[in-house]
């Protein structure tokens, strides 16, 4: 079964940043790597993507036809999403596993989310 394991962060990671410790800061990206090379070794790894800046994004509404874009997300957002790992696993618990190694987790939020199976839906009406 696919989980989306999605990383989310928000303005406060900038401090929680500064109050590691120079060997953990180090730590931080090749503990991302590690578990993605270990997840690839193992099968389970389907995709594992970190995420550009939110202002960088687009809004994309199609309405009446016509498709409109706008800057980057509601200014009311504060929490976005960092980054995910697409993990193909064989339940829940593992993909719960796998969330607590995200090194992230230590101080963020991760969320761990079933994709939904269409396999079994009739589409062709």
């Amino acid at each position: 079964m696919k989980y989306l394991v999605m990383i989310h962060s928000n303005p406060g990671f900038q401090e929680r940043w500064e109050a590691l410790t120079e060997a953990e800061r180090e730590e931080f990206g090749p503990a991302h790597f590690r578990l993605s090379d270990a997840l690839a070794a193992s099968g389970e790894l389907v995709a594992s993507e970190g995420l550009a800046d939110p202002a960088l994004g687009r809004r994309v509404t199609r309405r009446d036809g016509r498709t409109t874009t706008g800057d980057g997300p509601f200014a009311e957002v504060k929490e976005h999403l960092a980054g995910f790992f697409l993990v193909d696993v064989a339940d829940e618990a593992r993909a719960v596993e796998i969330a607590g190694q995200v090194p992230d987790a230590r101080w963020g939020l991760v969320e761990v989310r079933p994709v939904l199976d269409m396999s079994g839906w009739d589409l062709d009406g």
